[in-house]
């Protein structure tokens, strides 16, 4: 069926205009971006264009002051610890909230799930009153607990989802082969949805990396994570120091994406085998 020559017309300009509407959008939200990055390369201390040279001092200044690398040590430590925990914990979460026996599922999910609703101010003020009777305050302990219980919810998400598409005529066929639960969960199920975990676990520690509010309540100044330290810097004195850690932590934001999307179609593959 020929459609007229004007309908046709129409259809490609819906479709450019379309075009040009999302990189539009593409760009206003990169544009900040797109400014700050060059800044961090600046040779002079000023936030202004032209730039009068280019220079990697302000990363250097990153890599060699005491405090930007305890800072930094303390923020991988975390973020690293802290997604261990919430990986521990959200799988098992997710597991249960799946089983289709289990009663008050919908209010169990919304209490796993608050964190990610509530004000982050709220949560730190709730964790800050609950960790100090137990002297968690001012420790990396209290820190890593609290930013796990802030990537549970990511973990429960992302398994879950990733569960519902999960064929479990695999782990009867595992039990009815004389495989105990445990041993069909480690060697059918949890390969299967590996791509679930990492991806969560990697929103877990992209949390627990940028995470500022509760750090502000909870740590010392021996517990400075990379952005408190911004945060201190910002108030105290503005440095292009400040714009080479933001433009660090942008590409490492980068990476965690271009990771999760490769899980994501890892993952698509997967389902289609077990469709298949």
């Amino acid at each position: 069926m020929k459609f007229p020559a004007y309908v046709s017309f129409w259809g490609a300009c819906g479709r450019w205009l379309h075009l040009a509407f999302s990189v539009a959008v593409l760009v206003f939200l990169l544009l900040p971006l797109l400014v700050v990055m060059p800044l961090s390369f600046n040779s002079e201390p000023y936030f202004t264009y032209p730039m009068p040279g280019f220079s990697l001092r302000w990363y250097e200044t990153f890599i060699e002051r005491d405090e930007w690398r305890l800072a930094l040590s303390n923020t991988l430590f975390i973020g690293v610890a802290s997604t261990l925990l919430a990986t521990v914990l959200g799988v098992p979460a997710a597991l249960g909230l799946m089983h289709p026996r289990l009663k008050g599922g919908a209010i169990v999910r919304g209490l796993l799930l608050s964190p990610m609703i509530v004000p982050a101010i709220i949560t730190a003020v709730g964790v800050y009153f609950a960790f100090s009777p137990l002297g968690l305050v001012n420790s990396l302990t209290g820190l890593v607990l609290a930013h796990a219980a802030l990537g549970v919810p990511f973990i429960v998400v992302t398994v879950s989802a990733t569960l519902a598409g999960f064929n479990e005529t695999l782990t009867r066929a595992g039990r009815s082969l004389g495989a105990g639960p445990l041993y069909v969960f480690w060697r059918i199920k949890l390969p299967l949805i590996a791509p679930g975990v990492i991806s969560g676990a990697l929103f877990a520690f992209a949390t627990s990396f940028d995470e500022v509010v509760v750090a502000l309540f909870l740590a010392g100044a021996d517990q400075r994570t990379v952005p408190r330290e911004m945060w201190s810097g910002v108030r105290e004195q503005l440095s292009p120091t400040i714009l080479a850690v933001a433009t660090t932590l942008v590409l490492i934001s980068a990476l965690l994406l271009v990771t999760l999307e490769g899980l994501r179609r890892r993952s698509e593959r997967l389902r289609g085998i077990q469709g298949a």
